[in-house]
C-alpha cells in the first residue's frame, strides 16, 4: 500500500474493511500478489481436481455397485442351492433371480463346418437381471437396445467373439451338448460380468429351462449356481436375509457356499485405479507443499517491499491495530478468490480426467459432493493465512523512525509458534487430501526432515565458501559471487532451502510416474501372453512344445498343474480349525491350483523365507492365501491330490500379481520333479500373428482347452494408456506449481541485486562481470540445491514405492548428477528472466530504483 492512499491526520482514519479493500486493488494492480493468488489457484484447482473426480468414482460405484453384483445380496455355490434359501427370500418379500454358469464347449453344425469353440455359458431365468439391464442386437437391428430380461427358451444370445470363430451369424444353430438353439442375437452389455478366469471365454447366454435338454451337467460338472436378491423397499429384509443364510451356512456345515454383498465386490483393474488415484493424490498434496513454500517466500518479499510505505502510514497516524486489521482481511479476501477460482479450475480439469479415462469410467456419473470443494478451501485458506500473513502482519508494527532510517524495522522470520499453528494446520488438511496415513506420514515428514536438512547443508557451504575462495587467485566473477552468498548467509539459505523443496517434488514425481508407469506397462507389455492352453496331458508335452517351437513362439510359460485340496494344517483338519472364518472356508471348499518348479517364477516375488530351502519336502504359498489360512513359515500343509496326500513345509512366501497375464499358483513346490502326482501341464503364450493356430490346436491335441485372452490383454492395456494420460494431466498442475517456488525465490532477491548491482556498475563494473556473478550466483545456488533435492526424493520415493505403491524401486545412482545439472539450468533460466532487466538499463536509471527499494 503506499502512503497516497492515506488519509490526512485532521480527517478520521478509513475503516480497515476500506483500507483493505483499496490496498488489494492497488497491490494486484502493481502485481505484487499475482505470484501469490497463481500458486494458491494452482495448489487448489490440483487438489479439488483429484477430490471431484475421486468423489464421483466413489458414489459411482456405490450407485452401480447393486449392478455389477447382479443384486442387493448373491449366493454362490459349486452345488444346487438348498430350496430353502429361495423359498425364505419368498418369505421374505425379496425379488430374485437364479442362474447357473460354466465354461463348455459350442460348435456348429457340420453343415457349417463343425468348428468348435470355449465359451462362458450362464444359464438365467425369466427374472434375470435384477440390477442393471442387457444391451442385445437381434436380427435386423442396426444397433443394440437395452432390454431388461434374457433370452426366450429355444434361443441363445452369444457375444460378437462367437460368431467369426464358429462361422456363424444371427439366426443360426448354435449346439450346446445335445441341444441345438437358435442365435437370436449379440449379446454386447451384462450387468454382472465377472472377472474370473474363465470370463475370458465370451459369453453365450441360454434360458435356464434348455439346461436339461443340452446335457452338460453332469454329477461331477464344475458349475457355479447363484441366486440373486433384491429389496423392494428398506435394505433391511437384505440385511436379515443375509443373516439367516450365513447361519444357515454355518449351522448345517454347507460347503462352498458365498456370500457376496455390496462391500465385498472387487472392481475390474483395481490394483491399477488404486495405484492411479494414490498418486493423483500424491501430486495433489505436492502441490499444496510447493504452493506453501511459494507463498512464504512471495509474501516475505511482499513485506519487504511495503515496509516504507507502512512507516509513512505510521507518521501520517494510522494504529498498529487498523493496519494489522486491514492486512488480515486483505490476505482472508484474497485466500477467497485464489481458492474459488481454485475451485473452479480444478471442477474443470476433473471433466478432462473423465474424458481422458473414456471408457474406464461412465461419463454419466453422479454429481460429487462438496467435499473436494470446501477442502480446497480450506487447503487455500490455511496457505495464505499459516504462511503468508504471519510475516505480513510484522508490517503492522513498522516504527515511524523508519522514514528517517531505513535500517530500523527489518521483516524478520516469523515466530516458532506462528510457524508451527500454520504447518500444523496445513498437514492436518495434507493428511486428509492423502487418503492414505502412510503416504501422507512419509511424505509430509519426509519433506519437513528435507527441509531442515537442506537448510543446514546450505548454512555450512555458505561457512566453506568464505574460507575455499581465494582472493589472490580466484577469478573476479567467482569471488564477487561467493562474497555476495557470503555476505547474506540467511538469504542464501532461505533461496537454498526452497529451491531444494520445489525441485525435490519435482524430481520425486518424475521418478515416481517413471517406475510407476515402467511397472504399468511390464504387467502387460506389448507382447504379453494372450493364450492359456490347461489339460496338456503328460505324454502330450513334448509333442506340443514342438508345435510351439515350430510356430515360432518363445519366452512362453510352462509349468506342471496339479489340483489338490487342503485337507489339514500342521496335522489340524481344516474343516473344525476355520469353520468361524468364512473366507478361509471357501479356500478349503474348493480345489486349488499347485505346481512345482525348480526355481520361482520369475515374474513372482518373494517376500519372505528361501525359494531354495534344504527342506525337500518344502513349498513355497501365496502371501494372500497365507494371510487367510492364518499361516506362516514352518507351518505344514497337508493336500489332496486324486486321492494322495501330499504335504509340504511352508520355507517361502511369495507375491503375486494376479492380473499380470501370467501363468500363477497358490502353492508351489520347489522340486524340479514330483512322480507319482497326478500332473497335467499349462502354457501361456503369445500366439503367432497367422490365422488357424487356434485350430491346428485343435485338431492335433483335441482334449485340451484353449483360452483366447486377446481381448482381455487389449482392453487392459488401452486401460492403463488412459490411467496414464490423466496422472500425466495432473502432473502438470505440479510442473506450474514447481516454476512457481522457483520464480518466487529468484525474485525475492531481485531488489537487493538492483542495489547491488547499481553499486557495482557506478564503481566501474561491466554489464558481463555482472551477468557472470549473477550466472554463477544462481547456478551455483540452484545446483546445490539440485543434488539435496534427488538425494532427498530418492529416499522418500523408496519409502513410498515399497510401503505405498508396492513396485521394486530402480532409481539411478546418476539422480543426484542430472538433479544438481537441472537445478542449475533452471535457476539460472529463472534468474535471467526475472533479472534481464538490471543488467540492461543505464546506470542512472539503476541508481534511481535502487535509491527506492
Amino acid at each position: 500500500m503506499s502512503a497516497a492512499s492515506s488519509t490526512s491526520p485532521s480527517r478520521r482514519p478509513p475503516h480497515p474493511w476500506q483500507l483493505a479493500w483499496r490496498q488489494t486493488v492497488l497491490d494486484f494492480r502493481a502485481g505484487e500478489l499475482r505470484l501469490v493468488l497463481v500458486a494458491v489457484m494452482l495448489a487448489v484447482a490440483a487438489l479439488t481436481a483429484v477430490g471431484f473426480f475421486a468423489d464421483r468414482l466413489q458414489l459411482g460405484l456405490q450407485r452401480d455397485a447393486a449392478q455389477l453384483l447382479g443384486g442387493d445380496l448373491v449366493i454362490s455355490s459349486d452345488q444346487p442351492l438348498p430350496e430353502g434359501f429361495v423359498q425364505r427370500a419368498q418369505a421374505a418379500g425379496l425379488a430374485l433371480t437364479q442362474h447357473a454358469s460354466f465354461p463348455s464347449m459350442a460348435r456348429a453344425g457340420d453343415e457349417q463346418g463343425g468348428a468348435t469353440r470355449l465359451v462362458a455359458l450362464k444359464a438365467v431365468d425369466g427374472a434375470y437381471p435384477l440390477r442393471g439391464a442387457l444391451k442385445v442386437q437381434a436380427a435386423g437391428q442396426a444397433e443394440p437396445t437395452l432390454t431388461r430380461h434374457g433370452p426366450a427358451v429355444g434361443a441363445v444370445w452369444v457375444e460378437a467373439a462367437v460368431l467369426p470363430s464358429l462361422g456363424l451369424q444371427v439366426g443360426d444353430g448354435l449346439w450346446l451338448g445335445d441341444a441345438r438353439l437358435r442365435i437370436a442375437g449379440v449379446l454386447s452389455q451384462e450387468p454382472d460380468r465377472g472377472s474370473g478366469f474363465m470370463s475370458f471365454a465370451p459369453r453365450v447366454m441360454m434360458h435356464r429351462q434348455d439346461l436339461a435338454a443340452t446335457g452338460l451337467v453332469q454329477p461331477a460338472s464344475r458349475v457355479t449356481y447363484r441366486l440373486a436378491v433384491v429389496a423392494s423397499g428398506s435394505k433391511a429384509s437384505v440385511e436379515r436375509y443375509e443373516q439367516w443364510v450365513k447361519a444357515e451356512v454355518q449351522n448345517k456345515n454347507l460347503k462352498g457356499v458365498r456370500v457376496e454383498n455390496l462391500e465385498n465386490g472387487r472392481p475390474e483393474m483395481r490394483q491399477t485405479l488404486e495405484r492411479a488415484e494414490k498418486f493423483l493424490n500424491l501430486v495433489a498434496l505436492l502441490s499444496a507443499l510447493l504452493a506453501a513454500v511459494a507463498v512464504a517466500v512471495a509474501a516475505r518479499d511482499f513485506a519487504i517491499k511495503r515496509l516504507d510505505d507502512c512507516a509513512m502510514l505510521r507518521v501520517l497516524g494510522l494504529s498498529q491495530r487498523s493496519m494489522a486489521w486491514a492486512f488480515v482481511l486483505e490476505f482472508a479476501l484474497l485466500a477467497l478468490v485464489a481458492s474459488g477460482l481454485g475451485v473452479l479450475a480444478g471442477a474443470a480439469v476433473h471433466f478432462a480426467f473423465i474424458g481422458l479415462l473414456g471408457t474406464l469410467v461412465p461419463t454419466d456419473l453422479p454429481w460429487p459432493s462438496g467435499r473436494a470443494a470446501y477442502l480446497g478451501l480450506g487447503v487455500g485458506v490455511a496457505l495464505l493465512m499459516g504462511f503468508g500473513l504471519p510475516t505480513v502482519l510484522q508490517l503492522a508494527k513498522v516504527p515511524a523512525l523508519r522514514v528517517m532510517r531505513r535500517d530500523v524495522g527489518q521483516i524478520r522470520p516469523a515466530s516458532l509458534a506462528a510457524i508451527s499453528a500454520g504447518a500444523v494446520a496445513l498437514g492436518a488438511l495434507l493428511m486428509t487430501v492423502a487418503r492414505d496415513p502412510k503416504m501422507g506420514a512419509l511424505t509430509v515428514g519426509g519433506f519437513a526432515l528435507a527441509l531442515g536438512v537442506f537448510a543446514l547443508v546450505a548454512w555450512g557451504a555458505v561457512l566453506v565458501l568464505r574460507k575455499l575462495v581465494s582472493e589472490t587467485t580466484a577469478p573476479r566473477w567467482l569471488l564477487l559471487a561467493t562474497r555476495q552468498v557470503a555476505a547474506r548467509p540467511g538469504l542464501a539459505v532461505l533461496q537454498v532451502a526452497s529451491l531444494a523443496v520445489g525441485l525435490m517434488a519435482l524430481a520425486l514425481l518424475v521418478l515416481l510416474r517413471t517406475d510407476l508407469v515402467d511397472s504399468w506397462r511390464k504387467a502387460t507389455p506389448p507382447d504379453a501372453p494372450n493364450r492359456f492352453v490347461i489339460n496338456i496331458q503328460p505324454d502330450q508335452a513334448e509333442a506340443f512344445q514342438a508345435l510351439l517351437k515350430g510356430a515360432g513362439v518363445t519366452g512362453h510359460d510352462w509349468y506342471p498343474m496339479i489340483r489338490g485340496r487342503l485337507v489339514a494344517v500342521n496335522g489340524a483338519p481344516t474343516g473344525p480349525k476355520y469353520a468361524s472364518n468364512p473366507e478361509a472356508r471357501r479356500t478349503i471348499d474348493r480345489e486349488l491350483n499347485l505346481s512345482h518348479a525348480a526355481q520361482m517364477p520369475a515374474h513372482n516375488v518373494l517376500v519372505k523365507g528361501q525359494w531354495a530351502a534344504p527342506d525337500a519336502s518344502g513349498l513355497s504359498i501365496e502371501e494372500g492365501l497365507a494371510e487367510r489360512l492364518g499361516v506362516g513359515l514352518g507351518d505344514v500343509l497337508s493336500f489332496d491330490v486324486g486321492g494322495q496326500t501330499q504335504e509340504g513345509r511352508i520355507n517361502s512366501i511369495r507375491k503375486v500379481d494376479w492380473g499380470s497375464m501370467r501363468a500363477n499358483f497358490f502353492v508351489m513346490f520347489p522340486q524340479a520333479e514330483m512322480p507319482g502326482v497326478p500332473t497335467t501341464y499349462m502354457t501361456a503364450f503369445r500366439a503367432p500373428s497367422s490365422a488357424g493356430f487356434d485350430s491346428q490346436i485343435g485338431r492335433q491335441f483335441p482334449n485340451v482347452t484353449v483360452v483366447d485372452v486377446s481381448a482381455s490383454v487389449a482392453q487392459v492395456q488401452n486401460v492403463l494408456n488412459q490411467v496414464i494420460r490423466a496422472v500425466e494431466v495432473l502432473f502438470a498442475f505440479t510442473v506450474a506449481t514447481g516454476l512457481m517456488v522457483l520464480l518466487a525465490t529468484i525474485s525475492a532477491t531481485r531488489d537487493a541485486r538492483i542495489r547491488e548491482a547499481a553499486i557495482m556498475r557506478a564503481c566501474g563494473a561491466s554489464s558481463q562481470l555482472l551477468g557472470q556473478v549473477q550466472r554463477a550466483e544462481l547456478m551455483g545456488l540452484g545446483a546445490l540445491a539440485g543434488g539435496l533435492a534427488s538425494a532427498a526424493a530418492m529416499g522418500v520415493g523408496a519409502g513410498l514405492a515399497r510401503w505405498v505403491f508396492e513396485f521394486t524401486w530402480t532409481a539411478s545412482p546418476w539422480v543426484p548428477l542430472a538433479g544438481m545439472l537441472a537445478g542449475a539450468v533452471l535457476a539460472g533460466l529463472a534468474g535471467w528472466w526475472s533479472l534481464r532487466e538490471v543488467l540492461r538499463r543505464p546506470v542512472m536509471q539503476t541508481l534511481r530504483q535502487a535509491s527506492t527499494v
